[in-house]
């Protein structure tokens, strides 16, 4: 089938227009181009695919899920025949297998590289979307389908005086190709999520000195990362359809299974063994094979915490270093707690310091380094680790409007609105993979996007064997769903940290519980639920 047809207007004609070539853009090529013959075009802002992987090229970037789960399912062939080398994979390893994924499933023909999406307009009258890209191309599709990434729309802070810096500064998700050489340099890093974490020990080693700028100090579990040798990783590929299995029944999307006990109905020691298991284990098994209630009881996760911050003070041998690395401000795992290689024992370091910019903010940055409010640090280099305008920021920084022209910025103003996090009302034809409303960045990210790219795929063919052209979310279901995933996060404990699952680290961002708590098991039940009912929640038409 041709890639493209070209209208009278000049503009060229797809059934469907992807942003993005990461884990999800990937995907949905595949399923749409492929499962059911559609006219694609796939636009990346990158000059390669990759997506999150493309990007991130910080010191020792690697992901937090383990790299046998940390995969597509869609393919028992590309299962078998690729070979991790770890179990944690780092940045290199996993952009290596997406350009795999690329290349043996033929996916690049239609990826146009170097062009990022301006903006799109619902085209009322013709019922489909007009895309422009920065080059000024403009390409008119019937479906738009936005794979951006919950977390690539980067955060750089407004600190004053940041241009005026007579050194360098890198922000760790536009790290430069050629790597930044930190010998016999004073580094100041900014920010100890889970990027300042990974890059902490790293940038220590190679270093004069680092000092690391902190607001909120963090849980953090270690990796316990190792090399997967051929009976490990033969094991693992034995096991395949098990490990699949446990994941669509996990609440996470990981291999794990909850304890179906409270923390509170066992014995101390008993409670104690479980957290060492998990503790040695290392990764997220400490979090999602532990105790059913670590997220719904205040005093179940002050057990959790205690266990923890007990660790900290273990490794950390200054009590008032390790005391300012301890997690006073929120409940365990209410923020993604971030997996580490040796971060607290950096702190050991004689060429290593920890400030405190809650205690002491930053005020500006001069010409020679960092001013806070009691001190001033002399800098070469500066490392934003500040993340990203998670969830809303990659949507928003384009121009997408839907019925009569309607800004998407403008209606999610207050703060984003969705049905199930796939659709908005007022915008056909639009869907957001892994958009806010889902679980997105509480699954596991690959589970969440098959999950969301084979329900788009399923909707559109419902919608060609029906004669349907347009889709969008019922505006009263829109606002059930959204009061439901208020409603759901209430019963948790994550609404007691300001994190960036409400938007708290981007000043003037309205502060909104973005994913939905409910789990995997639920959330999949609404899909379903909504599915039989004829697409329930939806207008078609």
């Amino acid at each position: 089938m041709e890639a493209r047809q070209r209208q009278n207007d000049g503009m060229d004609r797809f059934d469907a227009v992807v942003i993005g070539a990461g884990f999800a853009g990937l995907y949905a090529l595949h399923r749409l181009r492929d499962g059911l013959g559609l006219r694609v075009r796939v636009y990346e802002a990158g000059d390669g695919v990759g997506g999150t992987w493309f990007w991130n090229l910080y010191p020792d970037a690697r992901c937090d899920s383990e790299s046998h789960y940390y995969c597509y399912s869609f393919s028992k062939e590309l299962e078998q025949e690729w070979e991790w080398s770890s179990r944690y994979p780092a940045q290199p390893e996993i952009l290596r297998y997406l350009e795999h994924v690329a290349d043996r499933f033929d996916l690049r023909r239609d990826i146009q590289l170097d062009t990022r999406v301006d903006g799109a307009r619902f085209d009322d009258g013709a019922g489909g979307w007009i895309v422009q890209t920065d080059s000024g191309e403009r390409v008119r599709a019937r479906f738009l389908v936005t794979a951006v990434g919950c977390l690539s729309a980067t955060n750089v802070p407004d600190i004053p005086g940041r241009d005026r810096f007579a050194g360098r500064w890198y922000h760790t998700a536009a790290w430069p190709k050629e790597g930044v050489d930190f010998a016999g340099r004073r580094v100041g890093l900014v920010g100890t999520g889970s990027t300042g974490i990974q890059a902490t020990p790293v940038i220590a080693a190679e270093a004069a000195h680092l000092t690391v700028f902190q607001r909120t100090a963090n849980f953090t579990i270690p990796a316990r990362n190792r090399p997967l040798g051929p009976d490990e990783q033969a094991e693992i590929k034995a096991r395949y359809d098990e490990i699949r299995d446990l994941q669509a029944r996990s609440e996470g999307g990981f291999p794990y299974l909850l304890e179906p006990r409270s923390a509170l109905e066992v014995s101390d020691e008993e409670r104690e063994a479980t957290f060492e298991r998990g503790w040695e284990k290392g990764g997220f098994a400490f979090f999602w094979a532990g105790f059913s209630d670590i997220l719904r009881d205040g005093r179940a996760n002050a057990t959790a915490a205690d266990f923890v911050r007990k660790k900290i003070r273990e490794v950390v041998h200054d009590p008032e270093v390790a005391e300012l690395l301890t997690p006073r401000d929120h409940p365990f795992g209410t923020k993604r707690p971030p997996i580490d290689t040796d971060y607290w024992a950096t702190f050991n370091r004689d060429d290593v310091d920890l400030v405190d910019i809650r205690r002491f903010p930053i005020v500006e940055i001069t010409p020679e380094g960092i001013r806070t409010e009691n001190a001033h640090y002399d800098l070469d280099v500066i490392v934003f680790a500040t993340g990203f305008d998670a969830m809303t920021g990659s949507l928003l920084r384009m121009d997408i409007r839907g019925e009569g022209g309607q800004r998407l910025a403008d209606k999610w103003a207050g703060g984003p609105t969705t049905y199930l996090g796939l659709q908005v009302a007022g915008f056909p034809n639009l869907f957001t993979v892994t958009g806010p409303g889902s679980p997105s960045v509480l699954l596991n990210m690959p589970t969440g996007i098959e999950q969301h790219v084979d329900w788009i795929a399923d909707c559109i063919a419902y919608m060609r064997t029906h004669g349907y052209e347009r889709i969008a979310a019922d505006e009263e279901a829109e606002a059930r769903w959204v009061a439901h995933v208020n409603e759901v996060a209430r019963f948790t404990l994550y609404r007691k940290a300001r994190s960036w699952y409400v938007g708290a680290n981007i000043p003037g961002k309205p502060e909104v519980f973005m994913p939905y708590v409910g789990g995997q098991t639920m959330y999949k039940h609404h899909l379903a639920a909504s599915v039989e009912g004829g697409y329930a929640g939806f207008r078609l038409r």
